[in-house]
C-alpha cells in the first residue's frame, strides 16, 4: 500500500518530476537505498548532467529506477483522485475532497498516461530489464494504448443513467467506503458532504455539454435516474421521515466515536446543515436539469446512432475484450456458445425427468414458487444464510486448488435500499491494503423474484470465493512492492470477469450444484454470458431495439422478464462491457487445458491458478504468454 503518510503533489509537478525518476535514481545507484523520488526538491533537474552514468545503467539500477518511476505514475494518478485514494484505504489532506468531474480533468488523465509512456520508453532499455519488469513495462505501454482507444469517444458516453451514473456515486462512496476513526474523519465526511454540489454540478455541465453533442441517453433511462435522485434526497434533513440513507449512515459512524456527546451532537448539526444546504441544493438542480433533457431524449438504444457509434463500439470491444474480435465475430460466438449451454440444459431437464421442451422448462423455473425465496426479511435472510453455507464449503477445499489463500474477511450484505431498486443482482467490493475494510460481497434483495434460489450457490462463487474475492483479495495483500501499483490496483474486464465466470464453474469441481437443479442454475448464468455477446451486439452493431433484445432473452432462458430488462438496461448504456465475461473465461479455461496436456502428472491446479491471479490482471495475449513461461518452467 502507499502510506498515508506520503506527499501527494499536484498533478503538473509530479508530471515534470516522472520525467527525473530514472536519472534520479541512477545517480544514487551507489546507496543500498534508492531516494524516494518524490521527495526530491525541485532543483533535482540539475543533477542529470553525467548522461553516461544515464544511458548505460546496469540492470539491478535499471530495476531500481523503473520501480521509483512506477511509484511517481501511482502518486500522479492518486494526486487527481481523493476517491481513490480512499478505496485504497488512505487518509490524508485530501480525506475530505472528491475528484473533479469535467472535460479537462480527463484530458489530464490522459495526458499523464501518455506522457508517463513516453518517458518509460526514453529513459528504459526493456532488453535489460527483468521478465516481471519487462511485464510492467508492457503493460503500462498498453495501458496508454487502451486508454488512447477509447479517448475519442469520452463525449459519447453517458453521465448519467441507471446503472453507474454520477448521481449515485457520492451516497454510495460516503456510506460503503468513507471510514470514521475520529472526528478528523468525521469532519472530512462533512466536508465531502458539502463537496459534492461541486461533483454534481460538474456532471450536470458535462451532460449539457455532451447534449449539444446529440449524446443523451434513452427516454426510458430519465425516469428511473430521476427516481434515484429524488429519493437521494428524501427523509430527514430534506424531509419529514426517517432518516436519509446518508444521514442515517453519518449518524451510524459518529454513534461508535469515543467523544463526548456534546461533540457528537454538534457534529451531526453540520451533517444536516451542509447535507440541506449544499446537497440538498444540487440535487434539485439536477432533477430540473433531467427533467429539462427528457423532454429532447430519443426513443433509439444502440450507440450506432451516433455519428462514430461503429468505430465507437468496435473499439468498446477491444477494450473490455483485450482483443481484436469484431462486432461479427462476437455475435457469432454468442450464438454459438448458447447452443451448447442449451445442450447442457437439455441433459439435466431430462436428468430431472421433466417432460416438455427447454422452452417449457425455463416457464417451469421461472413461474414455480418453489425456485424462490418469499419476498419477506425471512426470505431475504435465507437467501444470505444460503450464500454463507456455500461460502464454507468452498473455504474447505480452496488449499486443494490455490497455493495462496485471502486472510482478508468477506462479508455478505444485501445493496442498500437508496439504490438497490436499480442496482445489479450482484457485485463486489474490493478491500483496501491496509485491510481496515473487509471484501463485501452485495446481493440485491429488492425483488426475489429476480434472485432464483437455484443461482444461489453460482452467484456466490462468482463474486465471493474463488471469483472476485479471492483474485482481489490476495491483490491487496500482496507485500508493497510485490508489483508496481498500477498493476495492483487496475483491471482488465475480460481477466477479471473471466475469472468471476470460470470459478462459478471450477465450484462444481469443488463439489458445490449436487441439487441439478443448482446445477442448471449454474447453467444459467453462464447463459446469461453467452446471451450478452449476442444481444450486446445485436443492439449496438445490428441496430437491435430493447424490446427485440428482451424477447431474444424471453425466448432463450429461465430469467425472469423483471431481470430480463434490467439486464438489456444495462447493455444498452454501458455498451461493450458485458461481452467480456465469456471472452475471458473461455480464454482460461483453454490455458487450464492446455497447460494440462503439457504438464501432465506435473500439472498442480495450485500452481495454475497462482500463476494467473498473482500477477495483477492484464491482457488475455499477456496471460498467455505468463501461462506459457509457467509451464516451461514447471516442465523444466
Amino acid at each position: 500500500m502507499v502510506p498515508a503518510s506520503r506527499r501527494h503533489f499536484s498533478r503538473s509537478r509530479l508530471l515534470t518530476r516522472l520525467a527525473l525518476i530514472a536519472s534520479t535514481a541512477l545517480l544514487a545507484a551507489c546507496s543500498t537505498t534508492v531516494p524516494d523520488p518524490l521527495l526530491i526538491p525541485p532543483a533535482a533537474s540539475e543533477m542529470t548532467s553525467e548522461p553516461a552514468m544515464i544511458a548505460v545503467p546496469a540492470p539491478a539500477d535499471q530495476a531500481a529506477a523503473l520501480k521509483a518511476f512506477f511509484e511517481a505514475y501511482d502518486q500522479a494518478e492518486l494526486a487527481s483522485s481523493p476517491i481513490s485514494k480512499a478505496y485504497r484505504g488512505i487518509k490524508d489532506d485530501d480525506y475530505g475532497k472528491l475528484d473533479e468531474f469535467s472535460d479537462a480533468a480527463e484530458i489530464r488523465n490522459r495526458e499523464l498516461d501518455q506522457r508517463t509512456a513516453e518517458m518509460m520508453a526514453a529513459q528504459f532499455s526493456r532488453a535489460s530489464l527483468s521478465p516481471d519488469d519487462q511485464l510492467s513495462y508492457d503493460l503500462l505501454l498498453y495501458r496508454n494504448q487502451r486508454s488512447a482507444s477509447i479517448f475519442p469517444y469520452r463525449h459519447y458516453r453517458y453521465v448519467f443513467d441507471q446503472m453507474n451514473g454520477a448521481q449515485a456515486t457520492i451516497p454510495a462512496f460516503l456510506i460503503n467506503i468513507h471510514r470514521v476513526e475520529s472526528e478528523a474523519d468525521a469532519q472530512a465526511y462533512i466536508s465531502r458532504i458539502r463537496s459534492s454540489a461541486a461533483y454534481i454540478d460538474g456532471a450536470i455541465a458535462e451532460s449539457k455539454e455532451r447534449e449539444k453533442l446529440g449524446v443523451l441517453p434513452p427516454r426510458w433511462v430519465f425516469p428511473q435516474v430521476l427516481e434515484q435522485s429524488r429519493n437521494l434526497i428524501s427523509g430527514a434533513p430534506f424531509s419529514a421521515g426517517a432518516d436519509n440513507g446518508v444521514f442515517a449512515d453519518f449518524k451510524s459512524k459518529i454513534g461508535k466515536l469515543d467523544i463526548p456527546a456534546e461533540r457528537k451532537a454538534a457534529l451531526i448539526a453540520e451533517a444536516r446543515e451542509a447535507l440541506s444546504g449544499s446537497m440538498g441544493p444540487a440535487y434539485r438542480r439536477l432533477i430540473s436539469t433531467l427533467e429539462d433533457q427528457q423532454k429532447r431524449a430519443g426513443t433509439q438504444d444502440g450507440i450506432w446512432r451516433f455519428d462514430n457509434g461503429a468505430e465507437m463500439y468496435r473499439a468498446l470491444l477491444g477494450y473490455y475484450t483485450t482483443t481484436d474480435l469484431t462486432p461479427d465475430q462476437v455475435h457469432e460466438l454468442g450464438l454459438a456458445q448458447v447452443a451448447r449451454i442449451h445442450g447442457e440444459m437439455n441433459a439435466i431437464k431430462d436428468r430431472v425427468g421433466f417432460k416438455g421442451t427447454l422452452r417449457e422448462f425455463f416457464a417451469h423455473i421461472r413461474d414455480g414458487d418453489q425456485f424462490y425465496y418469499p419476498n419477506t426479511p425471512a426470505g431475504k435472510q435465507k437467501y444470505i444464510d444460503e450464500s454463507r453455507k456455500a461460502q464454507a464449503q468452498v473455504a474447505a477445499q480452496l488449499p486443494r486448488y490455490f497455493g495462496r489463500l485471502p486472510k482478508t474477511e468477506l462479508l455478505i450484505k444485501p445493496v442498500e435500499p437508496f439504490r438497490e431498486k436499480n442496482a445489479g443482482k450482484a457485485f463486489y467490493n474490493d478491500p483496501p491494503p491496509d485491510g481496515s475494510r473487509p471484501g463485501i460481497y452485495y446481493v440485491n434483495l429488492y425483488d426475489m423474484k429476480n434472485m432464483p434460489s437455484v443461482e444461489v450457490e453460482a452467484l456466490f462463487c462468482h463474486e465471493g470465493i474463488p471469483g472476485h474475492h479471492l483474485q482481489g483479495a490476495l491483490l491487496s495483500e500482496l507485500p508493497e512492492g510485490a508489483v508496481p501499483p498500477f498493476r495492483q490496483f487496475s483491471g482488465y474486464t475480460a481477466t477479471d470477469e473471466g475469472w468471476g465466470l470460470y470459478a462459478e464453474k471450477l465450484c462444481k469441481e469443488m463439489g458445490l450444484y449436487q441439487d441439478p437443479y443448482r446445477d442448471f442454475g449454474r447453467l444459467q448464468l453462464e447463459l446469461h454470458r453467452a446471451i450478452r455477446l449476442v444481444v450486446d451486439s445485436g443492439l449496438h452493431h445490428k441496430r437491435w431495439s430493447r424490446e427485440q433484445a428482451i424477447n431474444y432473452v424471453e425466448d432463450n432462458s429461465a430469467d425472469a422478464k423483471g431481470g430480463i430488462v434490467k439486464a438489456i438496461e444495462r447493455y444498452i448504456v454501458y455498451p461493450g462491457q458485458a461481452t467480456a465475461y465469456m471472452v475471458g473465461k473461455l480464454k482460461i479455461e483453454e490455458l487450464r487445458a492446455k497447460a494440462k496436456a503439457a504438464l501432465g502428472a506435473r500439472y498442480d491446479d495450485r500452481g495454475f491458478h497462482d500463476t494467473v491471479l498473482l500477477a495483477g490482471s492484464m491482457p488475455l495475449d499477456m496471460l498467455e504468454k505468463r501461462v506459457a513461461e509457467w509451464v516451461a518452467r514447471t516442465r523444466g
